[in-house]
């Protein structure tokens, strides 16, 4: 409870900060950006509760009823190749970025190593059917920016999963905490139905409290940024995907709506900025990051955001170089 409550108590005072020392930031006043914070939040967790629940399920069934080896049968045995084929997978889950992480950790108990899982949650939020659709009705093939995405999604995906596969201790990479849910799990007796409860009983109690407090901070960021100021720069090549970065990783939106959000700035941001967005957001924003953390150690969300932001960057950059 002490990181939720001093992450509100530095909302805050932010507010109250910014309101005292810079009112001309924001045209509204404090009441009415904290009322929005907190539409903003429950706007947020209302999305992604539907999406890590059904998550959560997909993990137990690959869990406690996929026989052992029916999975792992269909894996290439090179390394390289069971990455590409796992950053594939998304493509016959239809759960955006919130769902893929509880499933993510049921590959982990079931024995896939962390790059392998890595590269499968990195890429399943962008090559997922849902996104694939979303994305082509809201741009078409205009500015190749549905290609971009697909592509870019998918390279960056098997970049962090070999960056990670050569890692010396891959233990050190997760938190205790799930290396105890997987004790847990592992020892659970009973029949596939007690099993399956308890472990949905689990999973609901590693991943709900990130959710809320990444919905929180989602919030509470985006009535602490000025949009104008982001919008003002849109037209800028190199400052528009800086600014569009900024905003994926601010705004916390689901990867399955998240272009039509996009499409709102394409009339004012460039093609590269939008790419860049639409491939940071669905990996590293504030509430994704949340999640991560009920798996993996803070090195690696540092080095996974660091990582995609900087290709998303340079991808942003080819993008407009070709548009």
């Amino acid at each position: 409870m002490a990181v939720p409550l001093a992450l509100g108590v530095a909302a805050i005072a932010a507010l109250f900060a910014i309101d005292a020392f810079a009112p001309q930031l924001f045209s509204a006043s404090l009441p009415t950006r904290a009322q929005d914070a907190v539409t903003l939040s429950l706007s947020v967790l209302i999305e992604s509760l539907p999406f890590v629940v059904l998550g959560v399920v997909l993990s137990i069934v690959v869990q406690v009823w996929v026989p052992p080896g029916a999975i792992e049968r269909w894996m290439p045995r090179r390394a390289w190749a069971r990455r590409a084929v796992l950053s594939l997978l998304g493509m016959f889950i239809p759960v955006c970025e919130c769902g893929n992480v509880p499933f993510a950790r049921g590959l982990l108990m079931r024995g896939f190593t962390v790059s392998e899982t890595l590269t499968f949650l990195v890429a399943a939020p962008i090559v997922n059917p849902i996104v694939i659709i979303t994305t082509h009705a809201a741009f078409g093939f205009d500015d190749n920016i549905l290609i971009a995405r697909l592509i870019g999604g998918y390279l960056v995906a098997n970049l962090i999963g070999w960056l990670y596969s050569r890692h010396p201790s891959p233990d050190a990479l997760l938190t205790d905490r799930f290396r105890e849910t997987c004790e847990l799990v592992t020892t659970e007796t009973g029949g596939k139905g007690r099993r399956s409860l308890a472990q949905f009983v689990v999973e609901l109690r590693s991943v709900m409290p990130a959710l809320v407090i990444g919905s929180a901070l989602a919030g509470a960021v985006q009535i602490l940024v000025p949009r104008d100021t982001l919008v003002a720069i849109g037209s800028d090549p190199a400052l528009s995907i800086v600014a569009m970065i900024v905003l994926a990783l601010v705004v916390s939106i689901c990867s399955n709506v998240d272009a039509f959000f996009a499409l709102s700035f394409a009339a004012s941001f460039t093609p590269g900025s939008l790419v860049a967005f639409l491939v940071v957001g669905p990996i590293v924003d504030l509430k994704m990051l949340a999640l991560l953390r009920t798996t993996f150690s803070t090195r690696v969300l540092v080095g996974m955001t660091v990582t995609v932001v900087l290709f998303a960057f340079a991808l942003g950059t080819v993008v407009n170089l070709g548009a």
